[in-house]
């Protein structure tokens, strides 16, 4: 199992690859688009800003290569950031479009209601809306480590897998068919990280 994880320049490369690895996937961090195109699986980490994140995917060419292999069918996983860049748009550093693979939007917690600190970093349990491929024998009310100031709003209901509380209900994870994503960093949080990342690992697209 070849597992790219994309190096746009904003990521926690290491330990995504050292936890991948340890489940037995040949991870590999990829420097240039092209590369994706012999990868089984594709993981999208993220630390930082949308914006940011966003200008360094579109000056490195990634954005193109990621929609179209994700239309072919190609299994993604968007890890923080990485998943907030899922989105139609989102609002951090100003209105930027994202890449528009689930459609939503990502706000500032606190403009969602949220009176808690922020950012909201640390262990929180999870709520599965329905449990689908990521949550498999994981069980409900599970921790997962979180590190983050901007939540995801799906337009659909159906896209939203699991969702957290931090003041407000937050949206943990996200599944549009072979496109996934996790608020939190499963690569920090611990066994039930771990499984999450197996269930990715063995997901077999329709």
């Amino acid at each position: 199992m070849n597992v790219a994880i994309v190096n746009y320049g904003m990521g926690n490369l290491g330990s995504v690859r050292r936890a991948l690895e340890d489940l037995g996937a040949r991870a590999l961090i990829v420097e240039h688009p092209a590369a994706l195109f012999d990868a089984n699986r594709i993981v999208l980490p993220g630390v930082g800003a949308f914006s940011e994140g966003m200008s360094r995917l579109q000056d490195g060419g990634w954005i193109e290569t990621l929609q179209r292999l994700v239309s072919d069918g190609r299994p993604l996983l968007g890890i923080c950031l990485g998943m907030q860049m899922l989105a139609t748009s989102g609002e951090e550093g100003g209105a930027n479009p994202g890449l528009d693979l689930v459609p939503g939007r990502v706000r500032r917690l606190d403009l969602l209601g949220c009176e808690l600190q922020i950012p909201h970093v640390g262990w929180n349990d999870i709520v599965f809306e329905h449990p689908g491929n990521l949550f498999k024998h994981i069980p409900l009310h599970s921790n997962f480590y979180f590190v983050h100031s901007f939540a995801f709003i799906a337009d659909s209901p159906n896209d939203v897998v699991a969702t957290t509380d931090y003041g407000v209900p937050v949206v943990a994870a996200v599944q549009r068919q072979n496109t996934f994503g996790t608020q939190f960093h499963p690569e920090k949080s611990s066994k039930a990280g771990r499984q999450l990342l197996r269930n990715f690992l063995d997901f077999t697209p329709c």
